[in-house]
């Protein structure tokens, strides 16, 4: 294992970059040189880290000279762009975006969860999506002992997730609607899409384009992400897994609603509410007596991820449901790249 590291964060300047300054911070990985990469329009500022101020430079091929790790949060098709650039200068990417995780030589990690699958990486390794993160973490373990035979999700999420424009344009319109005026939206429920609505005091159940079968990519990439975690196939035919995706006007902090069917016919409630608080990272809040569960506004700036409302369907034998939340932008995102970069350094994958 080296004793120190030059890593780059790509993206430095967005709501993810910052979270992955505070996360490296954090994190045990020994850091020599920090270079904070982003467009040409964000090159020249400034960023404090830890005791040191750090001007941030145009993202540009040569600017992975010399580096050993890149932590990216920059968006896919810079991702595309650049990350195969930092490989052939030798660097290790671990990536926060869509651009590799289906990828087949690509792994797509989840700490604690498939750590195994890092051996096999060739520079690059993908971050799951958000959605996906919170909810494999929580079922991991109920999978590892009682086997899963469907999962049926419908998500809950922050308008975080579609970046800082996204959210600053429902806070617009909350004060236009409070204040009687038309709501403008540009921006939700995706960019390039035809029509926008407002999501201030609204539900969308769209993120991200429609496919061709009815379901929304956001939908497809929680189904075949998730097989690919748990069974390391995307198409694996022995898990059967869907998905409705629905942006919420909450800030910041993702809620799914979990239906799952397990194989094991003895599994009951308090075995997995006891093996999910055995499980690093999980916090389980489930009282309905005391009316404690989790909630995104609790979630926020947390790194765990938080499961309650467990019981059993009462119609379907080996069947159950959760509620699980977690910080969209920590967990989902920074936390979660994060220890995946220092996992590559404990494994002296770099």
């Amino acid at each position: 294992m080296k004793e120190d590291y030059v890593v780059a964060i790509l993206g430095a300047t967005g709501a993810v970059g910052s979270r992955l300054m505070s996360e490296l911070a954090y994190s045990e990985i020994p850091v020599k040189i920090l270079k904070l990469l982003a467009s040409k329009r964000s090159a020249g500022k400034k960023i404090k880290y830890q005791d040191q101020v750090i001007e941030v430079e145009e993202a540009r091929p040569e600017s992975f000279e010399g580096v050993d790790l890149v932590l990216s949060s920059a968006g896919g098709d810079v991702s595309k762009r650049l990350l195969p650039e930092a490989v052939k200068r030798g660097a290790v990417c671990v990536d926060n975006t869509s651009a590799f995780r289906m990828d087949p030589t690509v792994p797509l990690i989840v700490p604690g969860v498939n750590d195994e699958e890092l051996v096999h990486h060739k520079g690059i390794i993908a971050n799951p999506n958000c959605s996906t993160i919170q909810m494999v973490a929580a079922l991991n373990p109920i999978y590892q002992k009682y086997g899963l035979k469907q999962i049926i999700v419908s998500t809950y999420q922050a308008v975080s997730g579609a970046g800082q424009s996204a959210w600053n344009e429902m806070l617009d319109e909350a004060k236009e609607y409070l204040e009687n005026k038309p709501m403008k939206a540009e921006i939700l429920p995706t960019k390039g899409d035809l029509h926008h609505y407002p999501l201030a005091f609204n539900l969308l159940p769209q993120i991200d384009v429609f496919e061709d079968d009815g379901y929304t990519h956001e939908e497809w990439k929680m189904i075949h992400e998730t097989k690919k975690i748990l069974l390391n196939d995307m198409n694996a035919p022995d898990l059967k897994v869907t998905a409705t995706c629905v942006r919420v006007p909450v800030a910041v902090g993702h809620g799914e609603s979990v239906y799952f069917t397990v194989n094991d016919s003895k599994a009951t409630v308090d075995e997995i509410r006891s093996l999910m608080a055995q499980t690093k990272g999980l916090v389980i809040e489930d009282d309905p007596k005391e009316q404690i569960y989790p909630q995104p506004l609790n979630a926020e700036g947390k790194r765990e991820t938080f499961i309650g409302r467990i019981r059993a369907d009462i119609e379907n034998p080996r069947a159950f449901q959760m509620w699980v939340v977690a910080d969209n932008l920590m967990r989902g995102a920074a936390s979660n790249t994060v220890e995946i970069a220092a996992s590559l350094v404990k494994r002296n994958l770099i």
